[in-house]
């Protein structure tokens, strides 16, 4: 059936995509605004905002959002990245306009209350200390901070244990004053759904939301790259090596999406191949790109032990080198068929569905068939893969490391191994 679209008279957008076969629907609002939406005192102000959702508006307590969703079976969530924040559900398909009108009422009346608030604080500081305990969620963090060094879009989304304990119950209002706005939003369903059900739904408890959110929009992101090390007594060390990607809207975005799966998006990539199979070099190796509305990032992670850093930094760089000069015709089917079988294995989930056109909604202003992305991927050709790769990996990288690091090359013999040396340089380039 595809989807459908309607847009309200105060600018919030709806959308649906009918799925028969299913019995539930997922569904949920979600809006432009995120974690580099905070002005410099706001670090972490998103991400607790999230938290606060679910705990109590004028007509419900935290209890009653809970019970009323799980009373029914169903169940309720929100989520905060860079650049969006979501409040979804999955109920049965009877259930939906239960799960609009809680989801409405949180968005519409939220109590923000103080003793809720300090205890939502606690959990995150929890939350804060488990991530700095986990090296290999953590090093990410160091790692965009590099990438983006002073800037929003680098910092943590979890926010400071010293920011987050100074946040009041009037800056979570104010913040959600300010950033969220019928215009910034949409609200979209999958599943067993009705599209003219659901928008009358979404109107009766949403069409009065103010329209304009009146935030200016987030400093532009500049890329800058450079080097973080932390050394700790672990048994193995997390290491992430990454570059400038490309943003959503540009050219070259769904080529680095081929080409991080051509590099390390399996056990057929190339970095697995090289790295783990035929060397033994770690235990784990990716590689990633990840798009925002300006920039991009990407990246390989390797986790390896104490006496492989050495080594495995330099085959590493070799076949990002080599990307640049070889990429087979073989190698790009097989990525072509991973994108395109993971685009349709989505439609088998509501949720993820859903998801997939909010972002497309938000991001491009309309949703993007498959048959679309798909012949994008055709059009695909080698010899832009490696031109690609060639400029990609010439940049300034950012390199972010934990754990025992002293064996790891030095920041600038990385930088300068990726400047066009054969692969003995590199090797000479890099040893310790």
């Amino acid at each position: 059936m595809g989807v459908e679209v309607s847009r309200l008279s105060n600018g919030l957008t709806v959308a649906t995509e009918t799925l028969p076969h299913i019995e539930s629907v997922a569904l949920g609002v979600w809006v432009k605004s995120g974690a580099r939406d905070e002005r410099g005192d706001e670090h972490g102000l998103a991400h607790l905002l999230e938290h606060m959702a679910f705990k109590g508006t004028s007509g419900r307590s935290a209890w009653k959002i809970a019970s009323e969703i799980e009373d029914v079976g169903g169940e309720i969530n929100a989520a905060t990245s860079v650049e969006t924040t979501s409040f979804y559900a999955r109920v049965l398909k009877d259930d939906m306009p239960l799960a609009i009108d809680i989801l409405a009422d949180i968005l519409n009346d939220s109590l923000f209350d103080p003793h809720e608030l300090e205890r939502e604080q606690h959990v995150i500081l929890q939350e804060i200390g488990a991530a700095h305990d986990t090296p290999d969620d953590i090093v990410f963090d160091r790692f965009t901070e590099t990438a983006f060094r002073d800037q929003a879009l680098g910092r943590s989304i979890l926010g400071t244990p010293e920011t987050v304990e100074s946040f009041t119950s009037a800056q979570l209002h104010a913040f959600m004053q300010r950033q969220y706005g019928a215009e910034r939003m949409v609200v979209v369903a999958a599943g067993g759904v009705a599209h003219d059900d659901f928008v009358r739904e979404v109107e009766k408890r949403l069409g009065a939301f103010r329209t304009h959110a009146t935030t200016d929009a987030p400093e532009t992101a500049t890329y800058i790259g450079g080097d973080f090390r932390e050394g700790r007594d672990l048994m193995d060390a997390q290491i992430v090596l990454g570059f400038e990607g490309r943003a959503y809207h540009v050219r070259d975005f769904y080529a680095s999406q081929v080409l991080s799966m051509i590099l390390g998006g399996g056990m057929s990539s190339r970095l697995f191949q090289e790295v783990r199979e035929k060397r033994g070099l770690c235990y784990s190796v990716y590689a990633f790109h990840w798009g925002f509305s300006d920039t991009g990032i990407f990246g390989v992670h390797a986790a390896t032990g104490r006496e492989d850093i050495a080594e495995l930094v330099p085959v590493i760089v070799n076949e990002l080198r080599r990307a640049g000069e070889d990429i087979t015709e073989e190698e790009l089917n097989r990525a072509r068929a991973q994108y395109r079988a993971g685009l349709m294995m989505s439609h088998e989930s509501a949720a993820s569905r859903a998801s997939q056109i909010a972002r497309q909604l938000l991001l491009f202003g309309r949703p993007i068939a498959t048959e679309e992305l798909v012949d994008r991927l055709s059009k695909l050709t080698v010899e832009r893969l490696t031109d690609l790769s060639s400029r990609l990996f010439s940049t300034r990288p950012t390199l972010a490391a934990i754990g025992p690091v002293s064996a790891l090359p030095a920041f600038e013999a990385v930088s300068d191994s990726l400047g066009g040396s054969t692969p003995a340089q590199v090797r000479h380039k890099l040893a310790v």
